[in-house]
């Protein structure tokens, strides 16, 4: 059950294990969370996105069709949108918290954000499913413009994206609610000046992630 005043989504990524890095409670609390999904079927498949400040205020929903070749793809395509939309309406000092049900993608994103410590040895190279290439080079891209990243994996059945990635045409309504800017309170330690930037007004995002 969700903790009154707090994002669900942050509840989801408190309970669960993020690869590669430790998960001390001290130091894991977000500004924002991103939940993301895709599905894939011969007939069509669908993104789906939710994303969430820590207090429980609803950024942005998003289900969309999407015509990727496989279910792997489909999941890099997801949190491609998915940091897009948040970068639109986030500071860049932003910490945020990516909630996927993939293991191989949470796994990478970790691995990523490793990578920008000179003593992290990763234990083996990342590979991203073929032609999933374009939107690895665009999360990557997003890890390094937001403060700080981590991943968390989640089990499908409690993940709030999935519904809009499997059932996109049922949820098409959210689409047409207007995403918002949040700016949530300094986290413990934070001074208010560090916590206000300049960031751009929210735009209407286009239905797929970027090509």
């Amino acid at each position: 059950m969700a903790v009154h005043g707090r994002s669900t989504l942050r509840d989801l990524f408190d309970d669960s294990p993020t690869p590669h890095i430790a998960h001390p409670p001290r130091t894991h609390h977000r500004h924002f969370y991103v939940a993301t999904d895709g599905s894939y079927r011969p007939d069509g498949g669908g993104l789906g996105v939710v994303i969430e400040a820590r207090d429980g205020t609803r950024v942005a929903r998003i289900a969309s069709t999407d015509a990727a070749p496989d279910n792997n793809v489909a999941e890099y395509r997801a949190l491609h949108l998915g940091l897009d939309v948040l970068a639109a309406r986030a500071p860049p000092n932003a910490r945020v918290g990516v909630l996927v049900d993939h293991d191989d993608l949470a796994e990478n994103v970790n691995t990523e954000v490793l990578a920008a410590d000179p003593e992290w040895k990763a234990g083996h190279p990342r590979s991203v499913p073929r032609g999933s290439e374009h939107h690895w080079r665009g999360i990557r891209a997003r890890i390094a413009g937001f403060g700080e990243l981590r991943a968390a994996r989640i089990d499908g059945r409690e993940n709030p994206a999935h519904p809009l990635a499997n059932a996109p045409g049922e949820y098409a309504h959210v689409n047409y609610k207007a995403d918002r800017c949040v700016l949530p309170e300094p986290l413990s330690g934070e001074t208010a000046e560090a916590d206000d930037p300049q960031f751009p007004p929210p735009s209407r995002f286009e239905s797929r992630a970027s090509d």
